[in-house]
């Protein structure tokens, strides 16, 4: 098996844009959705509503899972298991979303855009979720190129493994 290392793995985060964002539910399964996220050093920020399950979610466990995506095939993830919180700082959860719209936009947010972006985090309840990883969980991608009839393909198990 290909194992990314401690320094691998932390590239991999710093280098994607989205991942599955995911926590438990009182009842039923759990939840997931699809996020944009930006990076304070090793912890992963991502915005949303105050009234939000996710912001509720955090509140309540203070622990999530994170599914960062690769957006090239084959497909490669890294699950990161952490700690959450809340944080309600208009300044940075302004910063946040000028760096989300950058990242989905592929155009830097012009500064003078950001009162417009501030009214908006107002309007919206908005806040930060913070993530702070504790470790991580990998599996190699396993790919079948056209033309193969898969009898070099190995299969293998994840790891979990310290951020």
């Amino acid at each position: 098996m290909n194992e990314m290392n401690s320094e691998q793995r932390r590239t991999f985060v710093e280098q994607h844009r989205t991942c599955v964002f995911g926590y438990e539910r009182s009842h039923g399964a759990p939840s997931m959705s699809v996020v944009y996220y930006t990076m304070d050093g090793s912890d992963i920020l991502i915005s949303t509503m105050a009234g939000r399950a996710k912001a509720k979610a955090v509140d309540k466990l203070g622990r999530i899972s994170l599914c960062v995506l690769d957006e090239k095939w084959p497909l490669t993830y890294l699950v990161v298991y952490g700690k959450a919180r809340l944080e309600r700082d208009l300044s940075q959860t302004a910063n946040v979303m000028m760096k989300v719209g950058q990242i989905m936009s592929g155009v830097a947010v012009p500064e003078a855009a950001r009162p417009m972006v501030e009214a908006m985090a107002k309007k919206e309840d908005r806040l930060v979720i913070r993530v702070t990883p504790e470790e991580t969980f990998y599996t190699p991608p396993v790919h079948l190129n056209a033309g193969d009839d898969g009898s070099m393909m190995k299969h293998g198990y994840g790891q979990r493994l310290p951020w």
